[in-house]
């Protein structure tokens, strides 16, 4: 059975070039103008991706509140914005509600399609994960697996979303060295990047590891360069 993709986007133009693009791939579409249509749709199936604007009508952080709908129901769907909302404050949102992705309008249909290729990937790698795989790294009480992008924390396992995954991978690459805000910005694959974006996503990062673990402290702050890994 396809993989079902919901696109919320209020532009008919755009809604149907996205439609027809992910559609060519394979994939099954559910294509909404609204956050309530969107709602209705999603109470009758839940999409394996969401590509949300933020946007909607009159609606200005519709998108938001679609995020935390659909994340409640299934925390681990993987969420991309697909937005002209490009300020830091949008992004740094959009990280906290836990998106797997932050992209800006506009986009070139190929880039997006495959976008959602390489998220569902992950997803049913991280679904179907049963033993430790050939390129799983082990750095004290922390396991990364590069195959699934999946975290184990002293044998806890940590959803990061691929962004975060790739970010803490450049950090425990060398441990005990500072790594830059510029290393990491390169590690997100993402435009636009400031400090304070890679600062939200280590408070993300943190708070995650923090759930399984209050003591946890690996992750320390170099003022005015990056982080580091300190086990």
């Amino acid at each position: 059975m396809p993989k079902l993709i919901a696109i919320v986007e209020d532009d008919p133009d755009q809604r149907a070039n996205y439609s027809d693009a992910i559609t060519s791939k394979g994939y099954e579409v559910a294509a909404y103008a609204s956050r309530q249509e969107a709602l209705d749709g999603f109470d009758a199936r839940m999409p394996d991706l969401a590509v949300l604007d933020i946007i909607l009508g009159e609606e200005v952080d519709a998108g938001f509140e679609l995020c935390r709908d659909l994340l409640t129901r299934n925390p681990n769907l993987p969420v991309i914005f697909l937005t002209e909302r490009v300020k830091e404050v949008d992004k740094i949102s959009g990280l906290r509600l836990g998106a797997w992705d932050y992209q800006s309008k506009p986009i070139t249909l190929d880039y997006l399609a495959e976008r959602i290729s390489s998220l569902l990937r992950i997803n049913e790698v991280r679904a179907n994960v049963d033993n430790r795989s050939a390129t799983a790294k082990q750095v004290g009480d922390l396991m990364l697996d590069q195959d699934a992008l999946l975290v184990s924390w002293r044998g806890t396992r940590i959803d990061l979303s691929a962004t975060e995954f790739r970010m803490l991978a450049k950090l425990v690459r060398a441990p005990g060295h500072a790594v830059s805000y510029q290393t990491l910005m390169n590690a997100t694959m993402q435009s636009l990047v400031t400090n304070n974006t890679i600062n939200t996503h280590m408070r993300n990062i943190r708070k995650k590891f923090e759930k399984v673990d209050p003591g946890f402290a690996c992750i320390k702050s170099e003022y005015g360069f990056g982080y580091r890994w300190s086990s």
